[in-house]
């Protein structure tokens, strides 16, 4: 009965969201969110027949029982981990956007400008993923030794999102750097602090479907954020993609904040390798 109630709400909320999507010819990638809720509801649905007719003996079943019954600690770090890959995904999609056109005054694709800047870019990727190697080896194992696994990672979201957003502020492409040192320090908190935490809270029976089950929340982030920044970019922010990576930035305060309230009872237990 609860897949079936459940079902009808997500499917309803994605039908809902689509109207409106379809008459008033709002942008065309909305109708993957409006889509993925209906799909989500779906999924429960037939969840539901497979339990009134199969016994509940499915792997969907299981998935989608699991999927409500995650642990604590998981559930409160998916949501730091939705807040955060959103960041990185805006940042990802509109970091080349952004500096040809605030940087460089440009958004034509052609001329010489556009290409310095999409180089700037690809140096920049580069930089925040060379400090991201070095600040994995050297400054979270020392900032979770002399605090805790929660502090650090909101430290670092802090600073990667201050990072993000100082591209608005530090115009000069010389000091792009600075901006990636921030974003590095985060990247590899997001690849490292998050699981470290989230390993002593599963049971070893369940480790590998909850280990699946949270990389949803890597996913969905990424598929909202290609959903709706663009429209907000549109619609919003004049077509200025700065304001894309400081929604980015905010994103990763947000989920700084977040990360903190998350019940880490292992935390002085295990130590990051």
């Amino acid at each position: 009965m609860k897949y079936l109630r459940r079902g009808m709400i997500w499917t309803l909320a994605g039908i809902i969201l689509a109207i409106p999507i379809y008459w008033l010819r709002l942008e065309q990638e909305l109708f993957i969110l409006a889509g993925g809720l209906a799909l989500f509801g779906i999924l429960q649905l037939i969840s539901a027949l497979l339990v009134r007719y199969n016994g509940g003996r499915s792997g969907l079943v299981s998935i989608i029982t699991d999927l409500y019954r995650m642990p604590k600690t998981m559930g409160q770090l998916a949501i730091v981990q939705f807040f955060s890959w959103f960041a990185l995904f805006s940042m990802w999609i509109y970091t080349t956007a952004a500096v040809t056109n605030h940087l460089y005054g440009t958004s034509d694709t052609t001329s010489e400008l556009y290409n310095e800047g999409a180089n700037l870019v690809s140096g920049m990727f580069g930089w925040y993923n060379l400090f991201a190697a070095g600040f994995g080896l050297l400054i979270l194992p020392f900032l979770a030794k002399i605090t805790n696994r929660k502090i650090t990672h909101s430290i670092a979201l802090v600073i990667g999102g201050i990072g993000l957003m100082s591209i608005y502020i530090l115009k000069d492409p010389q000091h792009m750097i600075f901006s990636m040192i921030g974003v590095g320090l985060a990247w590899a908190s997001i690849l490292a602090m998050p699981y470290a935490i989230l390993t002593g809270s599963l049971p070893s029976h369940k480790m590998g479907v909850y280990m699946g089950i949270f990389n949803f929340f890597i996913v969905i982030p990424q598929i909202l954020a290609a959903t709706i920044l663009g429209f907000l970019v549109r619609n919003l922010f004049g077509g200025d993609s700065i304001f894309a990576l400081i929604t980015g930035g905010c994103s990763l305060l947000i989920a700084a904040v977040l990360v903190l309230f998350v019940h880490d009872p292992a935390g002085k237990k295990i130590k990051l390798i």
